[in-house]
């Protein structure tokens, strides 16, 4: 059960090496909320032939450091064996249900409830590789971005609740009736979003009538100059600047809409695995 017990029998345990690599407290803390494998819940398929821990590490190490697929380290498993569970884990789902019981457990730990009540959402244009086709790729006039469009919804803790990637043409009123709409299917209990001047117009009234959200917008005075910290906005900003953290996050690298959105979850399951285990550090 390589899933849940770190080492698959037919491999050795890798060690770890880089500074993306989880530690043993990470390891303690992120094993009991992986996904459990098809082939456990008699759904066909065959055992891992490689560690969560190696696979999990790989994934991460392509994250933090912008590096191509075939560039893997030779002490990880192969580039194929990590991309395909990368996919696996993009079609299936599994990467955003990880996700969302890492962002519980934290919630939790910081003594809030699982299910956030209030979000706050904004976008974030960013260049596109040459890889990434004209279908979905375009040009953001406002922010002079020829690429991709990250639109996101956060937690007040600033913990990802939503994502959805579009072409940096995409309107933000437009992209966000639909992620709004899936924020709301997940998160019951989400009552309050809070949103910058770019979402004003139709989209207050049509959370309200359609999301039962009540969409707060958290304008930017006429008279204020220069660079200022706006209530409630800074939030979502701190999760863009971690986003940028991440090399393979600074520019869209990604063919497909599916895998930058999952690039995303997984930079952001770095935040939490680290988290915890500074949660469980200080307790122990």
């Amino acid at each position: 059960m390589a899933h849940r017990f770190g080492n698959a029998a037919d491999h050795e345990a890798r060690q770890p090496r880089y500074p993306s690599d989880m530690t043993d407290e990470e390891w303690s803390a992120v094993r009991p909320l992986l996904p459990v494998p098809g082939w456990l819940r008699g759904r066909g398929g065959q055992p891992e032939a490689y560690c969560h821990r190696a696979m999990l590490d790989a994934i991460r190490y392509l994250v933090d450091n912008g590096i191509k697929w075939r560039a893997m380290p030779a002490d990880f498993p192969p580039w194929d064996r990590v991309y395909a569970f990368f996919r696996r884990w993009r079609d299936h789902v599994l990467v955003r249900e990880f996700h969302d019981r890492l962002r519980g457990r934290v919630r939790q730990e910081a003594g809030r409830d699982a299910e956030p009540t209030a979000g706050v959402i904004d976008s974030q244009s960013v260049k596109a590789d040459a890889v990434v086709g004209a279908d979905s790729r375009g040009f953001d006039g406002g922010k002079l971005v020829n690429g991709r469009k990250r639109h996101v919804v956060v937690d007040t803790l600033g913990l990802l609740l939503g994502v959805m990637v579009t072409s940096a043409d995409v309107g933000d009123r437009a992209a966000a009736k639909v992620l709004l709409a899936q924020v709301a299917d997940a998160h019951h209990r989400l009552e309050l979003v809070w949103a910058d001047g770019g979402y004003t117009g139709s989209l207050v009234e049509h959370c309200l009538a359609t999301l039962a959200l009540v969409l707060a917008i958290v304008k930017r005075s006429d008279d204020m100059r220069g660079f200022v910290v706006l209530p409630k906005r800074w939030i979502v900003e701190r999760l863009f600047a971690h986003l940028m953290r991440s090399r393979r996050l600074v520019r869209d690298f990604e063919r497909r809409t599916t895998s930058a959105e999952a690039m995303v979850y997984w930079s952001m399951t770095m935040v939490m695995t680290r988290r915890l285990a500074r949660s469980h550090s200080a307790r122990a």
